[in-house]
């Protein structure tokens, strides 16, 4: 009570739960903004094995969390992002790091493989390229869903590390070769040509790339989403079955680190001429799709749209300019690959086949919407990499397009998938979405009302009578089989 540091209370302002009489709460002044390191607070640290808390309350005792002022331009004192168990009292952001993989970092602590008081040794990690600053990083409209500091946690926050704090990198950057049978068969064809920079003899690319965690900052993905903060922490509190409590008693932290897929970014050429206008760009933000991009299925454009892409951010590094392909991981839609094998067997099982008339309307019948990607948070590594035009965007998507422009990037021309390269069994997915307003190009100027109801996918038959009585006849052979021996 005499400490200057303590104001006490009979009950946290914030708490919706009322305490038993005999319970008081000490309240810490908030820790003051952190201007340089003779700032930074000692870290308080926490053993996440020694008792379980199930949720925090804002401005009660233990909780003084490390001044995060989202948005400004000096990194120290705009603050580092904590995520991590080691410091429970002064988190900054709710959530873990890795996304959806925190949990097998759990099962690794439970199996007793992983220390959780283990701190990552970062000295040889820092960015193998420069990426930024730039003007975009400090305003919240244009950087709201990741954190663009993340890949820098060595250089702007190290006097944090070295007083103790447990501070991870949620962004990481490096280079790699890249080898795709497509640029292969591109060279055999003469369509690419090796310079031994940019392309290699062996049909490998050199590329430079960074994987991005998502940050999100709740403020603002609460303005592009057209809702009031708390009801989109109340809605993701919900839609999780209460996974995230301080989403409703923390509103005094921002910060949330989602368990959700995050995004890598892929740059052919000179990643320092991005940010130059008269340096032709060629991009392709890419949302995953499993099936068809590792595997080759061919229901949809994925794979030859990104292989395309990618054949056209070669071409344009080798003239000079720079491409860019960002990889999402939104797979079936945001709606998951289960959710998207569902809507194949209904679009296959449906009365008349699958048909391009329909396609839409079978996401909606199994998911109850056609679409979860929400393109509002997609042009964030954009302006992360200081993009301010695109003069190929290689792309059909009016929700892409509209959503990367309404952010001031212009788009010069909008490249649409050859012809040639859409698969047999993808004339439905191609049908649905140039007749319902994708960005055609003259390739596809033809599709009309009766190119919709016309268009017919694959048949598979799985429930006619004589694939069911052959399933029959080979258990009943199979029985015999077994009988006899």
């Amino acid at each position: 009570e005499k400490s200057p540091k303590y104001i006490l209370f009979s009950s946290p302002p914030s708490c919706p739960f009322r305490p038993t009489n005999h319970i008081r709460y000490a309240l810490r002044r908030p820790t003051s903004p952190v201007n340089d390191d003779n700032d930074i607070p000692t870290p308080e640290i926490s053993n996440p094995t020694d008792y379980v808390n199930l949720t925090s309350h804002s401005g009660s005792f233990g909780v003084d969390p490390i001044p995060i002022s989202w948005g400004h331009p000096d990194p120290k004192v705009r603050g580092p992002v904590i995520c991590t168990v080691r410091h429970s009292s002064q988190r900054n952001a709710i959530g873990a790091h890795s996304g959806s993989y925190c949990i097998y970092t759990g099962l690794a602590v439970a199996a007793g493989k992983l220390n959780p008081e283990y701190i990552p040794n970062l000295k040889l990690t820092s960015p193998v390229f420069n990426i930024g600053p730039y003007d975009s990083w400090s305003d919240p409209k244009k950087i709201g869903s990741m954190d663009p500091f993340g890949h820098l946690v060595t250089k702007y926050f190290d006097g944090y590390l070295k007083k103790g704090f447990d501070i991870r990198p949620t962004i990481a950057v490096t280079k790699a070769h890249i080898d795709l049978p497509e640029c292969r068969e591109a060279l055999a064809s003469g369509r690419l040509k090796p310079d031994g920079k940019i392309l290699l003899p062996t049909g490998q690319s050199v590329v430079s790339k960074a994987a991005v965690e998502p940050v999100w900052y709740l403020p603002e993905i609460a303005r592009r989403f057209g809702c009031a903060e708390s009801t989109l922490r109340q809605s993701i509190f919900q839609m999780t079955n209460g996974m995230y409590p301080e989403l409703i008693t923390r509103p005094d932290i921002k910060i949330f680190l989602p368990p959700i897929g995050g995004l890598t970014i892929y740059i052919w050429g000179d990643p320092d001429t991005i940010p130059d206008e008269d340096v032709e760009l060629t991009c392709r933000v890419h949302d995953e799709c499993n099936g068809s991009d590792v595997f080759g299925s061919d229901i949809c454009t994925c794979r030859p749209y990104l292989t395309h892409a990618i054949e056209e951010c070669i071409k344009t590094a080798q003239r000079g300019g720079c491409g860019i392909v960002i990889y999402y991981r939104k797979e079936g839609r945001s709606l998951g690959e289960v959710t998207k094998y569902l809507v194949y067997n209904t679009r296959k099982r449906q009365e008349g086949g699958d048909s391009a008339e329909n396609y839409f309307n079978c996401t909606e019948q199994v998911a109850g919407v056609q679409d979860t990607r929400f393109q509002a948070l997609m042009p964030d590594p954009l302006h992360f990499l200081g993009v301010t035009k695109i003069h190929n965007f290689i792309s059909m998507s009016d929700m892409k397009y509209n959503a990367i422009v309404s952010t001031g990037i212009e788009i010069v021309n909008r490249i649409e998938i050859p012809k040639e390269l859409v698969p047999d069994d993808a004339q439905v997915e191609i049908t649905a979405k140039v007749f319902h307003g994708y960005n055609a190009g003259e390739a596809y100027k033809n599709i009309d009302e009766d190119e919709l109801k016309k268009t017919k996918g694959r048949e598979y038959n799985y429930d006619a009578p004589e694939h069911t009585a052959n399933k029959k006849r080979a258990i009943i052979q199979e029985t015999s089989s077994d009988n006899s021996d």
